[in-house]
């Protein structure tokens, strides 16, 4: 069984604020507020989730696109030892993870040049802007759902692509919907009580507010 098959899906629809200075109440750090949510069950068995929240911020510096792969937004953080040399499988210290994808790649690209062993790395965060937590409510009381743990070993952060193109800046406002695909959702949560924690990140590093979706079972959310 498969926890998903794609990750991300977006679609974004957003409004300029009309004035190149930002209105006084358009906060710097992106605010964000809870829209909605919904599960949609699709004939090839890849079901997708969808979360929607509104978004409000003064410069529109909101957005990643796939040519943004340098620092801060670079992927990965190749674990290096003592000499700086990179550190492998092989070599590993003792607190080092035992194999799985998200901690270990192989035959990677570092500076420019194929290393064909599997190294250790360590994922980057900056390099997506939207942030989902899992919630299972169990007697009473919400617990994580960790992705990152197995036998899953993913996530389901992810980009949002770039709002406004160029140097300029201005307040926008609007909403995104942001799609995660999966062919595992009713094998894994069933008839489960869950919780979405959403948060987005402009491109200055700044993390808006955490929204949460309402508690809800997938039944209760379908269309």
């Amino acid at each position: 069984m498969k926890a998903k098959s794609y990750i991300y899906v977006l679609i974004l629809t957003f409004l300029l604020g009309a004035c190149v200075s930002p209105p006084d109440n358009f906060p710097t750090v992106p605010e964000i507020s809870f829209a909605d949510i919904s599960y949609v069950e699709l004939d090839n068995s890849i079901d997708s989730l969808l979360v929607s929240v509104k978004f409000r911020d003064a410069e529109g510096d909101l957005g990643l696109d796939a040519r943004d792969i340098n620092p801060p937004f670079h992927p990965l953080e190749y674990q290096r030892d003592g000499q700086g040399n990179l550190i492998t499988y092989a070599n590993r210290p003792s607190e080092a993870p035992s194999y799985n994808p998200i901690d270990w790649v192989i035959d990677p690209i570092v500076d420019n040049v194929e290393v064909m062993d599997t190294i250790w790395v360590k994922q980057n965060p900056n390099f997506s802007n939207i942030f989902i937590q899992f919630f299972i409510k169990r007697n009473g009381t919400f617990t994580e759902f960790k992705w990152s743990d197995p036998p899953y070993y993913t996530t389901f952060n992810g980009r949002f692509p770039v709002i406004l193109e160029g140097d300029n800046q201005r307040a926008i406002e609007g909403t995104i919907k942001y799609s995660m695909r999966s062919s595992g959702w009713r094998s894994i949560f069933r008839n489960d009580t869950v919780r979405l924690d959403i948060q987005i990140q402009d491109r200055a590093l700044n993390k808006s507010n955490t929204v949460s979706t309402p508690e809800f079972t997938l039944d209760q959310i379908s269309k």
